[in-house]
């Protein structure tokens, strides 16, 4: 085989493999329900308050 038929072949690989993550993700991110995801919200929004404006994280 010539470099570039592995490099394609590589190529493909990575392209197979970061669609699994991507649908992994999207699978998780789907499982919650509208309670849960409205529960985070606030939780994320009251953590925020109490950090102040403009800092990060």
């Amino acid at each position: 085989m010539r470099w570039w038929k592995i490099l394609g072949l590589a190529g493909v690989a990575g392209v197979a493999a970061t669609g699994v993550v991507i649908a992994r993700a999207e699978r998780r991110r789907q499982a919650y329900t509208p309670d849960e995801i409205r529960t985070r919200l606030r939780t994320r929004l009251e953590e925020a308050s109490e950090n102040g404006p403009g800092t990060a994280g």
